[in-house]
């Protein structure tokens, strides 16, 4: 096997690798943040949780992309572990159809996919056409990378010092172990089975080895989702657990039956004389067979990862922190954005309550000055403006990524609500200082202007309120209320401004209690403008 062999069975992976990961940006592309809609409607039962898990790395051909998105769901809180569980059982039957692929030696066709992806992509305009044509030239690239690592392996077949090898494969423990060591490394159990369908037809694997080896190899790819899963929470690494039990598991079992059944010689007379297909139905019938047995037992394996993972009893500090945005890089897009914008509208939610909050406790500090409350404005303010800033970091951070328009325009939506929140706290933080001024001048409201305060105030808050959680189908609702507040706090700041200033003409308050009065009024009309910049926001981003 000289030099020029050797590139080329790593530009064939190379290409492999790359076509896996162009239809995971199609996929990602086309769908986007409706993947969530998807996996909720279709993981309501453990046979549609498989179904979904088998068809999405069908789609990608990836068992690898598929967790690794089930990882980032589970950590942003879209999916519950039990849910993981199904999509997992499901993925790892889905990744068995590049075996059989290739075994119906579909990369004899290959350069016609990669064509007609690429001169759609090329050639067309529309949007959705170049999503769905990545998918379709991904997988062109794939199988042409597949065989070109093939062809690569050819001259081993003179080679004795590899034949050897191969023999050694026999044993079971180092079968397994180099299946898995093998597919840890290159990160895709797909490319390793194809490598190994590569060596069985040149006749220098026997299936009574190979299958060894294809045990292993399911344990190998579950190094991706667990490197994924490093930093994430406790459920989300609970998620890897559980992918890591459902193979080793399986491979225990297969490895058992083949020692002490003629498993090897029933999968060879399924296709005598052919080899690759032997190897990828073995490859199938091992992932759907162990899928059968554990899918009674998926809620113990749920409950097990949590014993083998239990929860932190370190409880929560009040640390400045982000506490839903957790970045979650993986070589895979599936999900992605769908992971992002949940995270960034959890925490513009919880930054959202944190300034209502302060518009309350800054308008009890003004009415009835508290040390200890005006600490906590003080407090949640820097908090604030923390989340602002960490928020904003974020979103800038996603704009360099691939999203859809759609997912962009939230992205971009939710930068501008960051900023008019931010706004309404700084106005909230006024109001608790005018409440120190009150104190240092030893000035006090009178009835009628309390109860004008308190309906302001209360506009206010239930402007703010009204943009809690809103989702997209809620959008226009939300901006009707916004307008119809919005004017309200207009009117009512108007109204009483004007009966502040008969009140200093009677001479009925003091001076620099009627400036406060009229600053705080000011503030809560602003108030009302940013909440209304933030429903029209949402409006656009539905």
């Amino acid at each position: 096997m000289g030099i020029k062999d050797i590139l080329s069975l790593f530009g064939g992976l190379a290409l492999f690798l790359y076509g896996m990961q162009m239809m995971s940006n199609g996929l990602e592309a086309a769908a986007g943040n409706k993947m969530k809609s998807i996996l909720e409607k279709l993981t309501s039962n453990r046979i549609k949780g498989v179904i979904v898990g088998a068809a999405i790395t069908a789609v990608i051909q990836s068992s690898s992309a598929t967790t690794v998105m089930v990882v980032g769901f589970v950590n942003s809180g879209l999916m519950t572990l039990q849910q993981a569980v199904w999509i997992i059982m499901g993925a790892n039957i889905g990744t068995t159809i590049t075996g059989q692929l290739i075994a119906l030696d579909i990369g004899a066709i290959a350069p016609l996919f990669a064509i007609l992806g690429v001169g759609a992509i090329m050639f067309s305009k529309n949007e959705k056409v170049h999503h769905i044509s990545s998918i379709i030239a991904g997988l062109g690239i794939l199988f042409i990378g597949m065989d070109m690592m093939g062809t690569a392996m050819e001259p081993l077949q003179e080679s004795e010092a590899f034949i050897n090898l191969m023999t050694q494969f026999s044993n079971p423990l180092i079968g397994i172990l180099v299946g898995a060591v093998f597919t840890a490394v290159i990160q895709s159990s797909s490319a390793s089975v194809g490598i190994l369908q590569a060596l069985a037809a040149t006749g220098m694997i026997p299936l009574s080895g190979a299958v060894y080896v294809l045990f292993g190899q399911n344990i190998g790819t579950c190094i991706t989702a667990v490197l994924a899963s490093i930093g994430t929470k406790v459920n989300a690494r609970r998620t890897t657990i559980i992918h890591l039990m459902f193979n080793i598991i399986g491979t225990a079992i297969f490895t058992v039956i083949c020692m002490v059944t003629p498993y090897v010689p029933f999968i060879e007379s399924l296709t005598p004389g052919d080899p690759v297909s032997q190897i990828a139905n073995a490859h199938t019938i091992f992932n759907i067979v162990t899928t059968l047995l554990l899918l009674p037992f998926g809620t113990y394996m749920a409950k097990a990862a949590e014993k083998i993972l239990p929860d932190s009893k370190k409880a929560d500090d009040e640390d400045l922190r982000l506490r839903y945005i957790r970045p979650f890089d993986s070589n895979y897009a599936v999900g992605n954005s769908a992971i992002a914008i949940s995270q960034v509208k959890d925490e513009v939610n919880r930054m959202m309550e944190m300034v209502s909050k302060n518009i309350e406790d800054a308008y009890n500090t003004l009415i009835k000055y508290d040390s200890e409350s005006r600490k906590k404005v003080k407090e949640r303010e820097e908090y604030i403006d923390y989340l602002n800033k960490g928020i904003s970091e974020y979103i800038v951070s996603l704009m360099s990524s691939e999203m859809n328009a759609n997912d962009s325009r939230k992205i971009n939506g939710y930068y501008a609500i960051i900023s008019n929140l931010e706004r309404i706290g700084d106005h909230a933080i006024n109001i608790a200082e005018y409440a120190d001024d009150m104190k240092k001048w030893d000035l006090k409201f009178s009835d009628m202007v309390l109860e004008e305060l308190e309906d302001m105030k209360k506009q206010c808050v239930a402007a703010v309120d009204n943009l809690r959680n809103v989702a997209s189908d809620e959008a226009g609702q939300v901006l009707e209320r916004a307008v119809v507040q919005e004017q309200k706090i207009d009117d009512m700041r108007d109204k009483y401004f004007k009966k502040q200033m008969q009140r200093l003409k009677k001479g009925k308050c003091k001076p620099q209690s009627g400036i406060v009065f009229s600053e705080v009024l000011t503030d809560f009309e602003r108030m009302g403008d940013h909440a209304l910049n933030i429903a029209q926001q949402y409006k656009e981003m539905s």
